[in-house]
């Protein structure tokens, strides 16, 4: 099989004639779940809100057979597109490219080296240059909700008894509870932003939603309502007042958990927990059949899943001066996060000190 021609062209110039055909190569040439940020819809939203994202086109007799998208950065330095938010990256092949040179592809880029942090399983392009390697955790509801709910009496029994009771307690204290999947109130979403804020702030970690790219794709994305990838914002209120909310992004058949958040002075209820279980009860009636929590460790995410998928990090570089310079610039840091993680005295010792940091921030 020849070296298919690669061109280049802006994320935000893709014609609905290549988000048709990225969509039905996704869907015809991989078992992994439609996960709606594979999706080509996001890319191109991504494309919208930033000036850096390109997609390298592989073509075969003219015709588009093969997609990878990306964003460039300074001195030929490569990103997952939507590194930071993104959590499933990777590109959409043709099996006939399954064996493509993958340094050719990044030198017809323009790039000396590609950086993931959330690349799904079955990239085989891309694993070999992985350095590490997480826990995904999903909840699966091929067989609806009933039959996930008697996964929980079975697995997590105390935790459908306490969320259950929390709903009683909370409804007695502030009113009937309401649960609304797919709100579209921009209030809603404001307010979800809001805790969302404070949240990061209050734990000394980086807010996304101040880099004005994020929050231009998160207002974008919530408007969408293509079916391979539209924002899907849930709230939960207790009387006319919102306690919980969710916005994700879903597919027809995937919901990838994105952005949790709950008032604070309504903690000791659980408001959160009882969002995800109405929210699973409801994703399985729009036809969901994986909900997607993401990378990253929370018991909440423990007590809910039913199984995990992986993911993984690193980045795939070519030789010479910059791809040593992105190797500088980035090993050291990823080696560092990784010594941290394997070692609990080290994890803890981080965490109080992100805490101290909000603190901090909070009281100035």
């Amino acid at each position: 099989m020849t070296t298919p021609r690669i061109d280049i062209v802006h994320a935000g110039e893709l014609t609905p004639g290549d988000l048709a055909l990225w969509n039905e190569l996704r869907r015809a040439t991989t078992a992994a779940p439609a996960n709606p940020f594979m999706s080509a819809e996001f890319t191109q939203a991504v494309g919208r809100v930033r000036r850096d994202a390109r997609v390298a086109v592989l073509r075969r007799k003219r015709q588009a057979v093969g997609y990878f998208p990306y964003q460039r950065g300074r001195w030929g330095h490569g990103r997952a597109v939507g590194l930071g938010v993104s959590d499933c990256q990777g590109a959409v092949l043709h099996p006939d490219d399954s064996h493509l040179d993958p340094h050719h592809l990044l030198r017809a880029c323009s790039l000396n080296a590609w950086e993931f942090n959330h690349l799904e399983s079955g990239q085989d392009l891309f694993l070999p240059y992985a350095t590490g390697r997480f826990a995904s955790p999903v909840v699966d509801l091929a067989h609806g909700y009933e039959a996930y709910e008697a996964h929980l009496r079975a697995h997590s029994r105390s935790l459908l008894k306490a969320t259950r009771a929390q709903e009683r307690r909370l409804a007695r204290h502030l009113g009937p509870l309401r649960f609304v999947h797919g709100e579209r109130g921009p209030a809603a979403l404001r307010t979800l932003v809001g805790w969302k804020s404070a949240h990061y702030r209050r734990t000394g970690r980086r807010d996304p939603f101040t880099q004005p790219w994020i929050a231009h794709l998160v207002a974008l994305l919530a408007d969408s309502d293509s079916p391979h990838c539209s924002g899907d914002l849930s709230v939960l209120y207790a009387g006319d007042r919102p306690v919980a909310a969710h916005f994700g992004l879903r597919s027809r058949t995937v919901l990838s958990c994105w952005f949790p958040s709950y008032d604070r002075s309504v903690a000791t209820f659980s408001p959160g927990r009882i969002l995800y279980l109405r929210m699973i009860e409801a994703a399985a009636a729009s036809g969901i059949r994986l909900v997607d929590f993401g990378r990253g460790e929370a018991a909440y995410k423990n007590s809910f899943k039913t199984g995990d998928l992986m993911v993984h990090e690193g980045a795939l570089r070519t030789s010479g001066p910059g791809a040593a310079l992105h190797w500088l610039r980035r090993e050291p840091l990823r080696a560092a996060h990784r010594l941290v993680r394997e070692h609990p005295a080290l994890k803890g010792a981080a965490v109080r000190t992100l805490r101290a940091v909000g603190t901090v921030r909070g009281s100035a």
